[in-house]
């Protein structure tokens, strides 16, 4: 655009109308995802959730998982999680979701109609309580480094994996290439369907970043978009040649020596 013509777009004032049109639409879209937290708050029983939240609320919770009891607030969140992989459009899609906590996103998604289930540690009875009173589907299951998910039946079009900590989140054991590596080629081969989707969601480590640059290289590499601490892989999951020696030599990589045992509840 030739800057003539947005001087006169300045003067005549279209850039205003332009700029309330915008804000306009940005305030009804979020005046929308409100009423539609709101209406997803409601078709949860209230009296059970108040019976969880007077067993499980602390005042101030911080990090600490009773913050997720902010139910709306959560609902809200997580409807955007839902929205953002255009799972409130289309038919029916099997969903995962790997360490799905309190299961609000899978909750949404099963309210949309599709067919959906968790996958998460026992060791939080505030989890347990809340997912029990959605009544979804969950398997227990720890996600560990070299070791691959277990049989979950049917492929799924959508994995996803929030807020993620099984990656040795702020610790010694941080995971690498060849960590993710395994994991993905394990939901690449194992889980997911052709043309689905994968989404992961990083936490903040000490240093502030979501993923370190060679890890932000790799999984371009392996054909995802990157979106500040998400990490989309939109109908492909690339092999790399660079990383191919993992992949083509497990033999090389030292597994643990078993796995936990797995149950649904």
């Amino acid at each position: 655009m030739r800057v003539s013509h947005k001087l006169g777009k300045l003067v005549s004032g279209d850039a205003c109308t332009s700029a309330r049109r915008y804000l306009r639409q940005i305030a009804l879209r979020r005046e929308m995802l409100d009423v539609a937290a709101a209406r997803l708050t409601r078709t949860v029983d209230h009296e059970k959730f108040a019976e969880i939240y007077r067993r499980h609320a602390v005042e101030n919770p911080g990090g600490a998982w009773p913050k997720y009891l902010d139910l709306q607030r959560w609902i809200e969140i997580n409807l955007r999680r839902v929205r953002d992989l255009d799972l409130d459009l289309g038919g029916c899609k099997r969903v995962l979701d790997i360490g799905c906590g309190t299961g609000y996103f899978l909750y949404i998604c099963e309210w949309l109609g599709h067919d959906t289930l968790g996958i998460d540690l026992d060791a939080e009875p505030g989890f347990t309580d809340m997912v029990n009173l959605l009544a979804l589907k969950r398997v227990i299951w720890r996600v560990e480094a070299f070791v691959p998910l277990p049989s979950l039946g049917e492929k799924f079009d959508v994995i996803t994996a929030h807020m993620i900590c099984f990656n040795g989140h702020k610790s010694e054991k941080l995971w690498k290439i060849p960590e993710w590596e395994f994991f993905l080629n394990d939901i690449a081969q194992n889980q997911l369907r052709p043309g689905g989707q994968l989404c992961l969601d990083f936490n903040r480590e000490y240093d502030g970043r979501n993923y370190t640059p060679e890890l932000k290289a790799y999984f371009l590499m392996r054909g995802a978009e990157l979106q500040t601490r998400r990490v989309l892989f939109k109908a492909t999951l690339r092999s790399p040649l660079s990383c191919a020696s993992v992949a083509a030599n497990p033999a090389k990589v030292s597994l643990p020596g078993k796995a936990i045992n797995r149950a649904v509840s």
